[in-house]
């Protein structure tokens, strides 16, 4: 459940940008009451699909505030992000600063956890993980480097895929590509963690 509420900007931004898609000369209608005049048909479904998210982040946060639970820092932090680089999209009517948000993130999550471990000599991944896992000094190590480098990763796929293929396949990718590239590197670290898990 927790997947798809940390999911929810993410697909509503895609199912926005579908359905304006579907419908340019409404969706240019529309984001034009919402951001004044001047925008070409072929923009109004990123710009829309901006605002949603925007306005989806708030509402996670708001959601949580409300029921008196915690906001991650991640969350916190995701909320900024997007709140900067989807505002200049939105401010600017250019799709670029939205298309570097996802790379933004990733790298910023690679540098906390680089720079945590350089500086502060503190493993992020085995203070999430440490209740759940019993692990060598050297495992936590390798598993802190990894989610570095997958996070570089991400951020370079994404900007690959953002300046090499159609907006509509970066749209996908953001979603689908995003989505499942996570998932499969979840499952290979949950294969090869798994005899470290303990039996309750």
């Amino acid at each position: 459940m927790k997947f798809l509420f940390d999911l929810f900007p993410v697909i509503l931004f895609f199912l926005t940008y579908k359905l304006a898609n579907g419908n340019l000369e409404g969706a240019a209608a529309f984001a034009a009451s919402l951001l004044g005049a001047g925008i070409a048909a072929a923009q109004a479904p990123i710009l829309l699909a901006t605002a949603v998210a925007i306005l989806a982040t708030f509402a996670q946060v708001g959601w949580l505030l409300a029921r008196g639970g915690k906001v991650d820092v991640m969350l916190w932090v995701s909320l900024g992000i997007i709140v900067v680089f989807g505002g200049a999209t939105l401010a600017f009517h250019n799709p670029t600063f939205i298309k570097w948000k996802p790379t933004v993130l990733y790298w910023l999550f690679a540098a906390v956890l680089l720079g945590s471990a350089l500086f502060l000599r503190k493993n992020l991944i085995r203070k999430l993980l440490d209740d759940q896992l019993t692990l060598p000094e050297h495992v936590w190590t390798q598993l802190n480097g990894a989610w570095i480098v997958f996070f570089v990763f991400m951020g370079v796929a994404n900007l690959y895929v953002a300046y090499s293929f159609s907006e509509n396949a970066w749209v996908n990718f953001k979603l689908y590509g995003g989505m499942g590239l996570m998932l499969a590197f979840v499952v290979v670290q949950g294969v090869m963690l798994a005899r470290y898990i303990e039996e309750k």
